[in-house]
């Protein structure tokens, strides 16, 4: 059984909106996209280097995928670290709207989305990878279909743009398995779940 892990771009205040590009999501007037690129030295792409070296497939938000899609293939080195995989490797795509992916390897979830997510998830050898994808990552983690998620965040605030965890997200609590700090100041952190949050009370008197 593989194991489902999210990496995910994020500002210091939540945003994942368009990390890659000025065109690559501009939802609600959004003009800030691109705002990781600056940001991508060698050891952020050490990190993703080792990120995709685990894979096994891939599952993918229908934007994100049209994302990908628009721009992978045509990258036909096999030696590549991140064109190699997301080339060659299966792609599951829940969506209700994609009936003919062009892209060689993808298959369509139109069902149940759990049901679904966890039998690719049975059959996956090695990492089931979402990339970016912030709403069907919301989606996951309320499901409890997450085991990992990479929180890559970067020092830059927006002020505008689509957050990862909007107000109304389900609660949930998480273990921190490791971390690093790129050269350029990237936080890179790892997350497992761990079930609801737990709350205490510093007023209260040491049971001790």
């Amino acid at each position: 059984m593989g194991k489902l892990t999210s990496t995910i771009f994020v500002t210091l205040d939540g945003v994942y909106q368009a990390p890659g590009g000025p065109q690559e999501d501009t939802r609600g007037g959004f003009t800030h996209g691109g705002w990781s690129f600056t940001y991508g030295d060698e050891d952020f792409g050490r990190f993703v280097g080792e990120v995709f070296r685990r894979a096994g497939a891939f599952l993918l938000g229908r934007r994100t995928y049209d994302i990908f899609a628009g721009y992978w293939p045509g990258m036909t080195d096999p030696a590549d670290p991140i064109a190699g995989p997301l080339n060659a490797l299966p792609k599951y795509v829940p969506s209700s709207t994609l009936t003919d992916p062009a892209w060689n390897g993808t298959t369509v979830l139109g069902g149940d989305l759990a049901k679904e997510v966890a039998a690719v998830k049975e059959r996956t050898d090695g990492e089931l990878q979402l990339h970016g994808s912030g709403a069907l990552l919301r989606s996951l983690l309320e499901l409890g279909l997450v085991d990992t998620v990479h929180l890559i965040t970067f020092p830059v605030v927006l002020g505008t743009g689509l957050r990862l965890f909007p107000e109304g997200t389900a609660p949930m609590a998480f273990r921190h398995t490791g971390g690093r700090i790129t050269s350029a100041g990237v936080s890179i952190q790892s997350y497992d779940r761990a079930g609801r949050p737990e709350y205490g009370d510093y007023s209260a008197p040491d049971a001790s």
